[in-house]
């Protein structure tokens, strides 16, 4: 076979486009199973058919849950592209206490905890997003 002259690749110029395209959408795909795994995919913890189903909603409405936060609070910081088992050990498991007062609900995180800024910063990015009218 020639070198150089494009004949060596059995692929035109827009197959490689479509086809580094449908990469892209089994990868993406991929990671999003493997998360589900992490997240509590892995092992079906109940012994009927219907409770394994409500079990499995649960977890995709956990891992869409999990995804929109990373989108919308950590926007520019690495805790975005982290997976489920750093932000359950990092975020998720900081102890807080919730206290209303007046009309107002607040939580207060701890000041000692490594990643209390990080989760802080986000919950105030969270807040400020308009409710849907």
């Amino acid at each position: 076979m020639a070198r150089g002259n494009g004949s060596d690749c059995p692929a035109t110029r827009g197959q490689l486009a479509d086809l580094e395209l449908r990469h892209r959408r089994r990868a993406r795909c991929e990671d999003r199973i493997r998360i589900a795994k992490d997240t509590g995919l892995t092992n079906l913890p109940l012994h009927d058919f219907d409770q394994n189903r409500i079990w499995l909603a649960i977890l995709a409405l956990a891992v869409e849950l999990t995804a929109w936060l990373q989108l919308l609070a950590f926007t520019d910081h690495p805790a975005r592209r982290w997976e489920p088992k750093r932000l359950r050990l990092r975020l998720f498991s900081i102890a807080a206490r919730i206290a209303d007062h007046g009309r107002a609900r607040h939580l207060h995180l701890p000041s000692h905890a490594p990643w209390a800024e990080l989760l802080n910063t986000g919950i105030q990015r969270l807040r400020l997003i308009p409710a849907p009218s």
